[in-house]
């Protein structure tokens, strides 16, 4: 069995636990693969390093560690390689990890096939400029367009082929998965939806409304979103959390179903229902 690692090493725990993990690893019989970056701290380790493409490929599946953002950044990557990700929690929250840090002996299940697989939907968002593609990504959490440099609310117009134009004032919208969820989305006031179930939550963040609430599409659907602002005003498009892109009022973001799905591996039998209420109504 071949495992790739990929550590988030500015996490207070961040090299304590990987270290951990590799060691545990290394007691199972597992070959253990990271990218060059790492080479100066895990050099005194039982690991081979080799370029970002060649780790992904070589691999059976790869062990995350670090917070939620970790996680779904190396969930992203690993899809395009249709393999799992398991997550280790070396943060605060952890909601996507599959295993505390203190858990790390149950890495053998790994060796025992004694693991789930579960499928997370993810979203494609395509940036137009005109009729022009310019920027691609599938987003396992959610795509977010919120207000530039300025103060003022952006009005923001979202079309589906399953209704009527909506229009929002707001300082931005988010357009979640059900992993995204939790996360963003509930923050801005969102719903809880259950992973297992596929769908497109769209929320708005701070509306000029007292009636705007959340959204949620059937995950077949497809959603059109443009911001109804003047020349000067520009907005920002993120997906995953990632560095933001400058949009103006000649852009559009086409939101839908990806082709792919990300694969999360579930060592423990914790369902949706128990992880919410430890994770969330513990904290």
């Amino acid at each position: 069995m071949t495992v790739a690692v990929y550590p988030n090493l500015t996490r207070e725990n961040g090299y304590e636990v990987s270290c951990n993990v590799i060691d545990e690893l290394k007691n199972l019989g597992v070959r253990i693969l990271m990218p060059f970056e790492f080479h100066e701290e895990f050099s005194d380790r039982a690991v081979e390093f080799y370029k970002d493409s060649e780790v992904l490929s070589e691999c059976d599946f790869l062990i995350a560690i670090g917070g939620d953002g970790t996680i779904i950044h190396a969930a992203h990557y690993i899809s395009e390689y249709d393999k799992p990700v398991l997550g280790i929690n070396a943060g605060n929250l952890g909601f996507m990890a599959g295993l505390e840090k203190e858990e790390l002996s149950l890495l053998r299940n790994l060796i025992t096939g004694e693991y789930e697989i579960e499928k997370r939907m993810m979203i494609s968002a395509k940036l137009y400029e005109g009729d022009e593609l310019i920027y691609e990504r599938n987003c396992l959490n959610d795509a977010v367009i919120t207000r530039g440099g300025n103060m003022r609310l952006c009005d923001f117009e979202i079309k589906s082929e399953m209704s009527k134009p909506l229009f929002y004032r707001a300082d931005g919208i988010i357009v979640a998965t059900p992993t995204g969820s939790t996360a963003y989305s509930l923050s801005a006031g969102g719903p809880v939806v259950d992973t297992s179930i596929e769908s497109i939550v769209l929320t708005p963040i701070c509306p000029h409304s007292l009636f705007a609430r959340s959204l949620i599409f059937n995950g077949s659907s497809e959603l059109t979103l443009r911001v109804r602002s003047s020349e000067d005003e520009k907005a920002v498009f993120s997906c995953d959390g990632e560095a933001g892109i400058e949009i103006g009022k000649d852009s559009r973001i086409v939101i839908s179903k990806a082709d792919k799905s990300a694969g999360i591996i579930k060592i423990k039998a914790d369902g949706f229902a128990d992880i919410l209420s430890k994770k969330f109504i513990g904290r």
